[in-house]
């Protein structure tokens, strides 16, 4: 007998589909660079770019530094056109909207930030979650933030 094909689609009350994650260990000076050479692995790997979605949880990105500096107005609407790799930072990132591929760079802050940018980072992580920074620090925040 012919096994039903699964119904497409989530089921009513089905639980959310919970992200891969991928800890990529680097210290807090390291992160950024860290997040960055992973981002360039999934663009190389064949990912779209407006898949991704990088998040700091201390200094800015420089490309949300400068994307900045022509007004927030321009910034999200780089986000709303879904088109590339966007970058924000854990103070704004509530605004941004859920991507295939979520990058978190624990790039130093407050662990208040390290832990709203990971809890919010994994909330808005379709399929698959990147952490760059120390992986003591991330465990003991994804333990308790996630």
């Amino acid at each position: 007998m012919a096994a039903k094909p699964a119904p497409s689609g989530p089921a009513a009350g089905a639980a959310p589909v919970t992200p891969q994650i991928q800890l990529i260990p680097a210290s807090a000076e390291g992160a950024l660079d860290a997040a960055e050479e992973a981002v360039d692995l999934l663009l190389d790997s064949g990912r779209a770019p407006g898949d991704v979605l990088v998040i700091t949880t201390g200094e800015q990105h420089p490309w949300a530094a400068h994307e900045l500096s022509f007004g927030e107005t321009a910034y999200w609407a780089q986000h709303d056109a879904g088109d590339d790799v966007f970058y924000t930072d854990a103070t704004i990132a509530e605004r941004v909207a859920s991507r295939p591929v979520v990058v978190v760079a624990v790039n130093g802050g407050p662990e208040a930030a390290a832990v709203s940018a990971l809890s919010l980072a994994h909330s808005r992580a379709g399929a698959l979650l990147i952490v760059c920074g120390d992986p003591q620090r991330i465990n003991s925040v994804l333990g308790a933030g996630v």
